[in-house]
């Protein structure tokens, strides 16, 4: 970090590395704090048990808010990637098992999670996904669930689940209809193309573009800005759950849909997967090397 002054708590947690400011009122969580031993930045189950036990550990209830009082939590990256995905040899695993209720049971963890994240870990928090590595799958989701978007410059962002013919089904319909018309929507899943993080700044889908390495410093400005008027921003997490709900139900509606189509996959989609699992565990090791 570059101005602020951070406490390194890293014990707690094998997947993630987190730290906070001694005021309490900015949280880091990195993901993917194993990636030195070679491990692929996904989805996996390990770290997602992590980050609901952070995000989880720093939830206010509502009588421990005070007015005015607004933090910020930013999720950010340990790898060269944001984050991959979901992880796909589970899903491989799972599917052809036909294990409905192991799929649904991880579906429903990943959206608990973008729910928490989406609706500010209960109202007094500004979410900011900080993107300095390509975006993926459930990883693009992660950061479409947050209210703001940085990346830097050349990052890889897209949704590929329909070149194994699945869609993405954990917010990612959602989430950028908030952010674009449902037809560009409709069309980003669709097509299942890896958008540069230029061309997403142009769509309005990243709020914030910075050159490469620029991206801590970026977030740490978004949130002096935003700290500057902490009631505004408040009032703004409420009036967002208002006039632009995402709610728990049509979320979970939407991944029982996307278990489903899963289940019905056939085994040259399972295959690409697979592939695909390979062909990131190869990239894992060479970043690990």
């Amino acid at each position: 970090m570059s101005n602020v002054e951070k406490l390194i708590r890293t014990s707690l947690f094998n997947t993630i590395r987190v730290e906070t400011t001694p005021s309490n009122d900015a949280h880091w969580m990195y993901m993917h704090a194993d990636t030195p031993w070679g491990v692929r930045p996904c989805f996996r189950t390990a770290l997602m048990e992590d980050m609901w036990a952070y995000l989880t550990s720093i939830t206010l209830r509502e009588s421990q808010r005070k007015p005015g009082e607004l933090r910020h939590v930013v999720i950010a990256s340990d790898a060269e990637a944001f984050n991959l995905g979901g992880d796909l040899n589970l899903f491989a695993q799972l599917i052809r098992e036909n294990n409905r209720h192991k799929l649904l049971e991880y579906a429903r963890r990943c959206i608990d999670g973008v729910y928490h994240i989406h609706t500010g870990l209960g109202g007094d928090v500004r979410t900011i996904a900080l993107l300095q590595g390509d975006a993926l799958g459930g990883g693009l989701e992660l950061a479409l669930a947050c209210h703001t978007i940085v990346a830097e410059e050349g990052v890889g962002m897209g949704l590929p689940e329909v070149l194994f013919g699945l869609f993405p089904g954990m917010g990612a319909y959602s989430f950028l209809c908030k952010r674009v018309s449902p037809q560009l929507a409709e069309k980003i899943i669709l097509e299942g193309r890896i958008y540069s993080s230029e061309e997403m700044h142009a769509l309005g889908i990243v709020d914030v573009l910075v050159p490469k390495g620029e991206g801590e410093a970026a977030v740490e400005e978004v949130i002096r800005k935003q700290q500057r008027t902490p009631h505004a921003h408040l009032a703004l997490n409420a009036v967002r759950n208002i006039a632009q709900p995402i709610g728990y139900d049509e979320l979970m509606g939407i991944t029982e849909v996307w278990v489903d189509t899963a289940l019905a996959l056939g085994d040259k989609s399972l295959r690409t997967m697979e592939r695909i699992v390979k062909a990131q565990e190869r990239i894992a090791r060479h970043a690990a090397a």
